[in-house]
């Protein structure tokens, strides 16, 4: 058994209207559910594997995805990261700031990253989490990290078009 702690607030979510999401979960996990209202969800199932998977989609909910997007995490091909911001930087005031960095002005360098990269970003709380393939989350995870690092909009922009370029040609060869 797993136990996963997410916010009170995204309760509802992962449980969904008529419970069709905690339904889904289970279903397409194979697991059990069972969900507080404080926001400990208690999973289990026969297969650790399984239960691993429906974990990383209740914390995918969690951190402010919407389920159809978690749901991509029952494929093999899919992974989950979450950065905490409370373990890099001390202060509120830092985090904030630089939880505004990764989005950008009017959302531009989050579009940015999800565009180029393939994979998705969700910013909440003091968290940044990417759903991707496991190339698109490598390069956005490398994205985010330059920008809390503080290197530039612009040079972050180019690492992007350089893996994206890079990702591309790989798949090409695989093609042959």
């Amino acid at each position: 058994m797993q136990v996963v702690k997410i916010p009170s607030e995204r309760v509802p979510v992962v449980i969904g209207k008529k419970g069709e999401v905690k339904g889904n979960i289970e279903r397409r996990g194979k697991v059990k559910l069972d969900i507080d209202y404080e926001g400990e969800v208690e999973i289990s199932s026969e297969n650790s594997i399984d239960e691993w998977k429906a974990a990383d989609v209740v914390k995918a909910i969690g951190r402010g995805f919407g389920p159809d997007r978690a749901f991509e995490l029952f494929n093999d091909e899919f992974s989950l990261k979450i950065i905490d911001l409370k373990q890099i930087f001390d202060s509120d005031k830092d985090i904030t700031r630089y939880k505004g960095r990764v989005i950008g002005h009017a959302g531009k360098a989050k579009r940015v990253i999800e565009v180029t990269s393939g994979a998705d970003l969700c910013i909440y709380g003091n968290t940044i989490s990417i759903i991707g393939r496991l190339d698109a989350l490598g390069l956005a995870e490398s994205a985010v990290n330059k920008l809390l690092e503080g290197s530039s909009h612009a040079k972050v922009y180019a690492m992007l078009e350089k893996g994206r370029r890079k990702m591309r040609e790989e798949k090409l060869w695989e093609e042959r």
